[in-house]
């Protein structure tokens, strides 16, 4: 079995695999999973306006999934997606408040805040990893707690004279697009999504055509070959981590200026971050992989809406369903070696 073809077949295994645990799951319940499926499919993919949130669901989770694919690619994992995108999400908020400009300047301004805001975030357990060899995952989870509180503080003192939430932004730095409201029928799908489809392409360049691309993924294989080569090994750690907190810091300006179009505070994680990681998992840590796992998730996250509704069966089903499915990526050898076994017995 050719390694692309493994690489393929594994996650459309345990997307596979999840939904048959789950509908086993909804027969002990006392649920049709037929039904609780239908009303999933339906929810998603039923109609225009469906169609057109499960689109703008699935936008911050390719910036999220590319934010950890990326750092992942590089030899690093980065756990603080979650805390870049918040702060991303309210440098956009800010800077969309801030300012009176023309929409041309205006809305890139925003999004390259949210950028800027990002990869700062991913600055700092990027210099600590290079500098001090202080280990990623440790600093990453801290600073999803830090940019929470740091940012709820903003939001309540700083950018807001509201207790809970800012004004809404401008026109003029609001990706809200008039054209897919009228296709999907008013749903709360944005302009937000040609910019994710964007950045897929642009980490695939970056890692695959670049002289820098190259030396991030050599750096992530083995840092002493690399230093050996010649590389700036400290460099191309912070760097990637810079890179990776951008993608995440832009899945924040989604949320701002696009499906809610404000900050408001958080007494919890979105959870967007959290889900960018079992996002790149499914989808091979690779570009494309990314944005056809994004799709999956935002369709069964906006179809788990409509399950109870159709057809009683509780939403959080949903999320037992997405557990299996990263399970059964998690437990890629197992379906590896199964797979050729029976094409051994076939033969």
């Amino acid at each position: 079995m050719s390694n692309r073809f493994s690489n393929l077949l594994v996650p459309v295994v345990s997307v596979l695999l999840g939904l048959l645990v789950g509908a086993l799951i909804m027969v002990i319940s006392g649920y049709n999973p037929v039904e609780g499926y239908a009303a999933l499919w339906n929810g998603a993919m039923g109609d225009t306006f469906y169609t057109g949130e499960t689109l703008r669901q699935m936008t911050p989770y390719i910036f999220a999934g590319l934010a950890v694919a990326f750092a992942f690619r590089t030899g690093l994992f980065n756990i603080g997606v979650e805390g870049q995108l918040l702060v991303g999400w309210v440098a956009s908020v800010w800077v969309g408040l801030a300012f009176d400009l023309p929409k041309i300047i205006h809305l890139p301004l925003a999004v390259l805040a949210a950028a800027v805001a990002g990869a700062f975030w991913g600055f700092i357990p990027g210099f600590l990893k290079a500098r001090l060899r202080v280990h990623e995952v440790i600093v990453t989870i801290m600073m999803n707690y830090i940019a929470l509180h740091v940012t709820n503080h903003f939001i309540r003192n700083v950018i807001s004279d509201k207790a809970d939430a800012t004004d809404a932004v401008p026109e003029t730095a609001s990706l809200k697009s008039p054209f897919f409201e009228t296709l999907t029928d008013y749903s709360s799908l944005h302009n937000g999504i040609y910019l994710a489809f964007f950045a897929a392409v642009i980490m695939w360049f970056i890692l695959e055509k670049t002289t820098l691309g190259f030396e991030l993924r050599a750096v992530g294989y083995n840092q002493h070959a690399s230093q050996y080569a010649g590389m700036n090994v400290n460099r191309n750690i912070i760097l990637s981590m810079v890179i990776s907190g951008a993608f995440a810091g832009l899945g924040g300006a989604m949320q701002g200026l696009g499906t809610f179009g404000n900050a408001f505070l958080h007494s919890g994680f979105s959870g967007v971050g959290f889900d960018g990681i079992a996002v790149a998992l499914l989808g091979g840590n690779t570009a494309l992989g990314v944005v056809l796992a994004a799709l999956l998730f935002g369709g069964l996250k906006v179809g788990a809406l409509n399950m109870p509704i159709e057809s009683g069966v509780p939403n959080e089903l949903v999320e037992i369903v997405i557990a299996l499915i990263i399970f059964f990526v998690a437990s890629s050898y197992m379906i590896k070696w199964i797979i050729s076994r029976f094409k051994r017995e076939v033969k």
